[in-house]
């Protein structure tokens, strides 16, 4: 609804109490005094609530949040950039590059369609008119609804989650996390091959609020991190770069300081020095050892993407497609050898995925996804769930600001390890006879079905006879998504599994980006097309 000039000047009259609010939260608060409890949220929810009853919605939800955020680049030793990356807000604030927004978002369900709307403004009259807005969104898409929204009960939950975590990367002094940065690049460039080198470090904070119409006041606390270094080599020429990605995860600063940067910073520009002296690979069909570095984005892109029901259903389509997949498939569908058994998993700790409930107010579970290599589940939302005869959310929906909607986003997805006993890497290689090695995410392209995609990495070695032989570059291979799997023949045992989150996401229209995450132990593929290219 357009607002006139009288409305403006009637909301920018609210901002100043609203900033006030903002002042007073800034305030700290431990977890165990969630400020939820003692705050004027819970009362402006349930007034919202009502509101949204009185104007005849059969549903409807507030979503409180403030999203602070923090990127720190170095290159050389020297800070290149320092910025908040969150979507929204008035942006960063001095002293860091602190991105800290304030807002929140009402979803309601009116004539059997979704509307939603969000504000920066937290204040009573302003929340009024953004359900009022919400409602009015509502009311002019039913006008070309097709079907009307059903969603799958929950109970209500009163309850506060905060993400496990030992220090506050808010609460750490600027100069001690550059300290970090420095000091690892600044060890990479002992190696006198090195042209640059970085290193990076992101920080995000999400506090959420959720009231529903059906009882629940949920409120979360989400730390999350990520953090890497490069090094970049020249010789003869011949230009390489080598990546170390911890990758990401919900943890507080303690995971920038138990990656060790500094501790790496050797190793990744020796094999950067190496990666540029290398041969590129012989195409044909040979055998990959792949490292759970590398599956993350494997699993991603042909196990994650696919099995997300939104997809399946026509949903989502205009960015990155649909899938392959279809709701016949279930529990028929050979999706790989009985070795591939995959899981879904909201409650991983140090998960990217993990939370105590997702959007929709749902508890954060495990579910299976493919067992003995059929296909046996999905990724479902309150709003799809009845596409598979389920009276239960998986709970999969998800927003990555308050400004914006909800939608169906993938939780931890994560292979399961062999059993005790299974092959470990060296025992991998040793059964090679012509083959690569890889580690670590590169370049990648993928159908608009996520069937037929070819994938890079960031290092790989040459295996001849068992033996790892020599590095080797310009390396892709492709992945007919069920025939690739099939060829699965030796997955590693427990204590070889590893997690690795990844930094970004990309879904929907406008875009939101998340956070990733998958887990695998070494995996053994067979006969797999490789052909060179320039990586």
């Amino acid at each position: 609804m357009p607002q006139n000039r009288r409305d403006f000047l009637k909301t920018a009259g609210v901002a100043g109490a609203a900033l006030t609010l903002s002042d007073l939260w800034l305030a700290p608060a431990s977890a165990q005094s969630p400020r939820a409890r003692s705050g004027p949220w819970r009362t402006w929810g349930t007034d919202a609530l009502k509101q949204a009853r009185a104007l005849g919605c059969t549903y409807a939800d507030i979503r409180f949040g403030r999203k602070r955020s923090q990127a720190l680049n170095v290159r050389n030793g020297q800070l290149t950039s320092a910025g908040g990356f969150s979507f929204g807000g008035f942006g960063a604030t001095p002293g860091g590059g602190v991105s800290d927004t304030y807002g929140f978002g009402v979803r309601v369900i009116h004539s059997g369609v979704w509307g939603f709307a969000s504000s920066p403004i937290v204040a009573p009259d302003e929340i009024r008119r953004v359900v009022q807005q919400a409602t009015d969104i509502a009311r002019a898409s039913a006008m070309a609804k097709r079907f009307d929204v059903k969603l799958a009960p929950v109970p209500a939950y009163d309850e506060f989650y905060e993400t496990p975590h030992e220090r506050d990367p808010f609460e750490v002094p600027l100069e001690e996390k550059l300290a970090i940065l420095t000091e690892a690049t600044s060890e990479i460039q002992k190696n006198k091959q090195i042209l640059f080198a970085t290193a990076q470090v992101s920080f995000s904070h999400d506090w959420k609020f959720l009231v529903t119409s059906e009882g629940s006041f949920i409120e979360q606390s989400l730390y999350y991190c990520s953090c890497g270094t490069s090094a970049t080599a020249r010789t003869k020429g011949q230009v390489k770069t080598r990546i170390y990605t911890p990758g990401a995860s919900t943890a507080g600063y303690e995971f920038l300081v138990k990656a060790d940067l500094k501790g790496n910073a050797e190793r990744v520009a020796a094999e950067a020095v190496e990666h540029s002296m290398a041969a590129p690979v012989s195409a044909g069909l040979k055998d990959l050892v792949l490292k759970p570095s590398h599956l993350a984005l494997t699993i991603h892109e042909i196990i994650a993407h696919p099995t997300e029901l939104d997809r399946i259903v026509g949903y989502e389509a205009n960015y990155a497609g649909t899938s392959f997949v279809k709701l016949s498939d279930l529990k028929k569908l050979k999706y790989g050898s009985p070795l591939l058994n995959v899981y879904a998993d909201r409650t991983h700790v140090g998960g990217c995925g993990t939370v105590g409930f997702d959007d929709d107010g749902v508890k954060a579970q495990r579910w299976p996804i493919i067992q003995d290599g059929i296909l046996v589940g999905l990724q479902t939302n309150r709003e799809t769930a009845h596409y598979m005869g389920e009276t239960e959310s998986r709970g999969c929906t998800f927003a990555n600001h308050w400004r914006n909607y909800p939608f169906l986003r993938m939780p931890n997805i994560q292979m399961q390890p062999g059993k005790p006993g299974s092959p470990t890497l060296e025992q991998m290689i040793a059964d090679v006879k012509d083959g690569v090695l890889v580690e670590g995410s590169g370049s990648f392209s993928i159908d608009q079905q996520r069937y037929n995609g070819q994938f890079g990495g960031n290092a790989f070695w040459e295996i001849k006879n068992g033996k790892v032989t020599r590095m080797v570059t310009d390396f892709t291979y492709n992945a007919i998504t069920t025939d690739f799997w099939a060829n699965l023949d030796a997955v590693g045992p427990p204590e070889s599994w590893e997690h690795h989150g990844m930094d970004g996401d990309a879904k929907g229209q406008p875009v939101q980006s998340n956070y990733p995450s998958h887990g695998s132990s070494p995996c053994l593929i067979r006969k797999v097309m490789v052909g060179a290219a320039f990586s």
